[in-house]
């Protein structure tokens, strides 16, 4: 079920539990959370998984483990991170014990959660009571009852260490959460390169070395394509090690970031690469082409500065402003599509309107991620 190595009594019980657990869990069609974790990190500055209900693959679990900053044994405490590994979202909150406490043993610890969905600040707010729960017992059974109350009721309610309700938290809150404003202020013009990357399905990746820069900053871009709405795209959090960079080569396109410099020396990963401290965007030998700028990115360019740049305007209001931009791009590529046989464009269409170079360039690619180019 899970880990050989778990060391509460009171796991057997949950063991004996299962076939009761299960059948909860499949009646609550409505949760996207998937597992429930323990990470801790002893006096002996020995890190090791205690517990996760249900259980997960090794593979996962070491992934995970190297998500937490518990085995580099480190001054810096990244008490909050999220990411993707295989189509399964991780959450990680990772708590220094402070004395007194009813964990004699254990210095640190960190609550995994595994789930279908992105929503960072849902299960930051659900890890924040687990973690005030866990610390106050010392012992894993009463985070185990919050989990099960979440999964069946949707909500956790304790007077002593805080209530957590899901409904609070809208998947639609999760996607306006960063900051589209914040990315065009530090790049302007150059933002039009991330936008065109985003709708071609390129492979953008990010390097800053704080992690917490990192999230923030790729978590805003998927809303540049708003559209879609899919922040599936978005792989925040990658090490260097070839499980994960081959899960991430099995993704078409995708926002990956980084906290190692050495990822600039791998043009295999990206399209366009953006280095977050010193503010500067490359773009690929191999992605020039496909990227070539004109007229109609700086029409578009100068639209998103402008709807950024506007004090009155709000993330939200500049995330529809684009993408009522996109639309209308899409609709009349849509339009040509339709005059085309079976609905699909052709290069020989786009050539016969006569559009300047890199417009007629950047519509056939467009073409071809939204589906519409005949192949």
């Amino acid at each position: 079920m899970c880990f050989p190595n778990c060391k509460h009594k009171w796991f057997r019980k949950c063991l004996s539990a299962r076939n009761s657990l299960t059948w909860i869990r499949n009646m609550a069609t409505s949760e996207m959370m998937l597992s429930l974790g323990l990470i801790e990190r002893d006096v002996n500055a020995d890190t090791l998984w205690v517990w996760c209900y249900p259980s997960i693959s090794a593979d996962l679990r070491e992934v995970l483990l190297r998500k937490s900053c518990l085995p580099l044994n480190s001054q810096v405490l990244h008490t909050f991170v999220f990411g993707q590994y295989c189509r399964t979202w991780y959450y990680i909150t990772t708590v220094e014990v402070q004395e007194p406490t009813a964990l004699k043993k254990v210095t640190h610890f960190s609550i995994v959660i595994t789930a279908k969905d992105f929503n960072p600040e849902k299960y930051a707010a659900f890890s924040r009571v687990l973690c005030r729960t866990y610390v106050k017992h010392g012992s894993p059974v009463k985070m185990m009852e919050c989990y099960i109350a979440v999964l069946t009721k949707g909500d956790c309610q304790s007077d002593e260490n805080g209530s957590f309700l899901i409904k609070d938290y809208d998947v639609r809150k999760a996607y306006l959460a960063g900051s589209l404003k914040d990315v065009v202020s530090q790049f302007g013009m150059e933002t039009i390169i991330l936008y065109t990357a985003l709708m071609l399905k390129k492979r953008v990746v990010v390097y800053h070395p704080r992690i917490e820069a990192l999230l923030e900053f790729t978590r805003a871009l998927p809303g540049l394509v708003w559209h879609r709405k899919d922040w599936s795209i978005l792989h925040p959090f990658v090490h260097l090690d070839n499980d994960e960079l081959e899960n991430l080569k099995l993704c078409t396109g995708y926002v990956a970031g980084f906290v190692d410099p050495e990822v600039r020396d791998r043009s295999d990963l990206f399209d366009v690469y953006v280095n977050l401290p010193d503010s500067e965007i490359t773009v690929s030998q191999n992605a020039k082409e496909a990227m070539a700028m004109g007229k109609l990115h700086k029409e578009i360019g100068n639209f998103i500065v402008q709807a950024a740049e506007d004090m009155e305007r709000t993330d939200a209001q500049v995330i529809k402003d684009i993408s009522v931009k996109t639309k209308e791009i899409l609709r009349n590529l849509m339009s040509l599509a339709d005059e085309a046989e079976n609905s699909k464009l052709t290069l020989e269409t786009l050539k016969q309107r006569h559009y300047p170079p890199a417009t007629e360039n950047f519509l056939f690619h467009l073409a071809a991620a939204e589906q519409l180019l005949k192949i």
